[in-house]
């Protein structure tokens, strides 16, 4: 398998087991899934009662059709029941069965048809553990600094590899049209919504392909938040035919998932197309239909705030932010083009909610169909903006440059206070003159230049107070 970048990841999308710490409301399921640069938990709720009932099918003999059709793929349909014994894993005509039935089944759900066959392979955890490596930029590093998430004692490679190595539970590689799904058990294992999700995934790259194009943080949490929550609310849709009225597998047990620890934060931030996605497509097909998410292909949304606030897709955009280079002559801005990056609303979310500025149980007071945590916050809510410009000195320090841009003053002035409050309380910064704040110790041990100007909040990140004007002249 080949080494994935960190912040990219639009090349492989994964779907991984729960992680622990985002605790879901009672009575409630909670499954896991990630594109390597979004960790989740999707929380679905399904009500059973009975046995389910199945409704008659236009094909009582299962007879295949003279021409393709949607609901049957290579000899299934997709309520076909299988003679498949899962106690003891899935051998290849098994496997075949259960990959053919679940392409038919997720076309049918979809409403587009499968134009060519999808391979699956089945891989041990140790075997992916192996194969799979994740990789980070100075650049990369940088933007999680400053973003309050992961601090200096660590990398993001180590971060990442952590929740990767533990969790991932399947993925599909467009550059490769096929689908890798990690099996805990010594038997191979599929699980269904596992492969239900990846399976959406090359539907879209058959349909829509995949925009490699290099964009923004937050520009790839939008259109993950339409990629995502495609498959997410497909996922969700086809475990309702699970429990009303299909013939389904059992869920095999998940693999223990990786520890949160410290990283909420990292995982929050990760999360948010999973989370917001699906409601986001629900919207999107309430408004038009199908044809509606399929149109979105071709205009996605640009801005993680549009999947937060699906009502300001697709006319709402985001403020361009620039920063002058004000830096002296012994520094420098990192090697990246564009020179600096949006994180975006959800981003901005994940700092506070690490960083103790959101009460713990805001997430789960969720307020639409499909959508599985609440990223909607009255601190958050008024972003336009924002750019993160890194540093570097000659002699190997780093800094960064973070202006953020709101929608009143209020909103840039309630940001600005939530901002160096959560650095006094939570990084233990220590008041200087004027408005600047100094973390002694830790990952973040830094000097903070944080001042409020209309509009506009601009955080000035240097190793000392001395070295503030050397980033970024007043």
């Amino acid at each position: 398998m080949a080494r994935r970048s960190a912040p990219a990841f639009a090349a492989l999308l994964i779907v991984l087991a729960g992680c622990g710490g985002l605790t879901a409301p009672e009575g409630e399921s909670t499954t896991s899934t990630v594109t390597a640069d979004t960790t989740e938990t999707r929380t679905s709720t399904f009500t059973v009662t009975g046995t389910p009932t199945p409704t008659p099918a236009d094909h009582p003999d299962f007879a295949d059709p003279q021409t393709d059709r949607l609901g049957w793929e290579a000899g299934r349909w997709y309520d076909e029941p299988l003679s498949v014994n899962a106690t003891d894993g899935l051998n290849g005509s098994e496997r075949t069965a259960v990959v053919a039935r679940t392409m038919a089944r997720v076309e049918r759900i979809r409403g587009l048809e499968f134009t060519d066959p999808v391979p699956v392979a089945v891989v041990d955890r140790e075997t992916y553990r192996a194969e799979e490596e994740v990789t980070a930029t100075a650049f990369d590093e940088a933007v999680w600094e400053a973003l309050l998430l992961i601090g200096e004692d660590r990398s993001v490679e180590a971060t990442f590899e952590s929740f990767y190595g533990a969790s991932v539970q399947g993925s599909y590689v467009p550059s490769e049209d096929r689908i890798l799904v990690v099996s805990d058990a010594a038997e191979p294992r599929i699980d269904r919504r596992t492969l239900a999700h990846e399976l959406v995934h090359a539907l879209q790259d058959q349909h829509f392909g995949v925009d490699r194009q290099r964009v923004t943080r937050d520009e790839r949490l939008a259109r993950q938040g339409l990629i995502e929550g495609d498959a997410g609310y497909v996922e969700d849709r086809y475990e309702r035919r699970c429990r009303a009225d299909w013939p389904c597998r059992p869920r095999p047990p998940s693999g223990p998932g990786a520890s949160l620890d410290g990283d909420l934060g990292v995982y929050v931030a990760v999360y948010q197309p999973y989370s917001d996605g699906p409601a986001f497509v629900h919207h999107l097909r309430q408004r038009g239909g199908w044809e509606a998410v399929n149109a979105a292909y071709a205009d996605p949304p640009t801005s993680s705030t549009q999947v937060i606030h699906p009502e300001r897709y697709p006319n709402w955009s985001a403020e361009r932010v620039r920063i002058a280079d004000r830096s002296a002559t012994n520094w420098s801005r990192l090697n990246h083009t564009p020179p600096g990056t949006t994180v975006g609303e959800a981003s901005l979310f994940a700092t506070l909610r690490a960083n103790g500025a959101v009460e713990p149980f805001h997430l789960q007071r969720t307020s639409r169909p499909h959508r599985a945590y609440n990223y909607s916050h009255p601190v958050t809510t008024g972003w336009t903006g924002d750019r993160i410009v890194p540093y570097r000195s000659a002699d190997g320090g780093t800094g960064y440059v973070f202006r953020t841009a709101w929608a009143t003053e209020e909103d840039a002035a309630a940001f600005a206070a939530t901002y160096r409050q959560l650095l006094r309380e939570r990084r233990g910064a220590e008041r200087r003159d004027g408005d600047v704040l100094v973390v002694p110790a830790g990952p973040y041990a830094d000097a903070f230049r944080v001042t409020h100007d209309g509009t506009t909040v601009t955080v000035v990140n240097a190793p000392t107070v001395e070295a503030l004007d050397s980033v970024h002249a007043r």
